[in-house]
């Protein structure tokens, strides 16, 4: 295997290990590959994750080897990499990677990081997101192409609301849906706000959308997952390599095309070619923030409330009990 090599990102100097690891056998992607490709999409990531606290996605033996996620900033990092405080719903905290220059993506490729999850909030003020999120998950049954068609049914709720949004494949069968809000509101509202966008969508389109917590109720339909709104929820950043056996990315497009692309066609080694050609998708996201106050006012007057959050989550206010119906016992 070949030595360490060092690459010059800005104007910074990052070592690279073992250039020559190959990460994606199918393809025979190797490790230098991978950093390399975070470098020539650098200014679009940095759109998506800067000054963000992120979490990394880290495959240090490869697709094909255990992945994990680091929370915390990994010790021996250069000072030049900066971090941001954020709590968890336990109340603990920790110091995540905040990227803010190109270097941090090599330095963190390095590392075997595939994925870059930041959080929905920038590091002024990490209580309070900036950024909805919406993950339509295709269940059993279903594919990309039904995704999209529940996500044109999302885009004419959210131009309803005046809320323009932006779509990205997430590097497999889902898309994700994302609009720059106003940090106005916390992350329980926010999450209550993406609650009521999905059921919206679920009362318009109920053989094809759903938003049941609970498997055995979602049938062969897409899943709005509300709960990547949760505090600690986070999805993976345009841009960022999944780990799938072709290295696919995901990645934002405009709606004109999302009904016509395959998310396989987007990769480490195509990716870079299509930022060239077609520029950022979300280039534009940051020209206006909007407003919760109508999805909040739909919640709020949604007699069915709260729903259950993730397993790991203290009890939260309002919220039902946190078990599948069918292994409920009656009151």
């Amino acid at each position: 295997m070949a030595e360490a090599i060092e690459l010059q990102v800005g104007e910074r100097t990052v070592r690279v290990s073992s250039p020559s690891k190959v990460y994606f056998p199918d393809r025979g992607i190797t490790k230098r590959q991978v950093v390399e490709y975070y470098v020539a999409v650098a200014e679009p990531l940095l759109r998506a994750v800067g000054e963000r606290p992120t979490t990394l996605k880290r495959y240090v033996d490869g697709v094909t080897g255990e992945a994990f996620y680091a929370k915390r900033i990994p010790k021996g990092a250069p000072e030049w990499v900066q971090t941001a405080r954020i709590t968890f719903p336990s109340g603990r905290t920790a110091d995540e990677v905040c990227p803010t220059e190109p270097a941090v993506l090599a330095w963190a490729a390095n590392l075997g990081t595939f994925d870059f999850h930041p959080w929905p909030v920038r590091r002024p003020d990490v209580d309070h997101p900036d950024e909805l999120r919406i993950d339509l998950d295709p269940q059993p049954g279903t594919d990309f192409g039904d995704a999209v068609r529940v996500a044109l049914v999302l885009k004419d709720v959210l131009d309803e609301l005046g809320i323009r949004a932006f779509p990205k494949t997430s590097g497999g069968r889902g898309i994700h849906v994302l609009a720059r809000i106003r940090p106005e509101w916390d992350f329980i509202d926010v999450r209550h706000a993406v609650i009521a966008l999905g059921r919206e969508v679920e009362r318009r389109i109920p053989d094809r959308a759903t938003t049941a917590w609970w498997k055995e109720e979602r049938g062969e339909r897409v899943f709005l997952d509300y709960n990547q709104a949760a505090r600690d929820r986070t999805i993976a950043s345009a841009w960022s390599v999944r780990g799938t056996p072709r290295a696919t990315v995901s990645m934002p497009l405009t709606w004109e095309k999302l009904p016509s692309v395959d998310p396989n066609d987007f990769d480490v080694l195509t990716a870079p070619g299509w930022l060239a050609e077609h520029g950022d998708a979300l280039a534009g996201i940051d020209d206006e923030a909007f407003g919760l106050e109508t999805l909040l006012d739909w919640y709020a007057g949604d007699e069915r409330g709260e729903m259950p959050y993730p397993p790991d989550y203290p009890k939260m206010a309002g919220e039902p009990k946190r078990v599948q119906p069918s292994k409920a016992r009656p009151d």
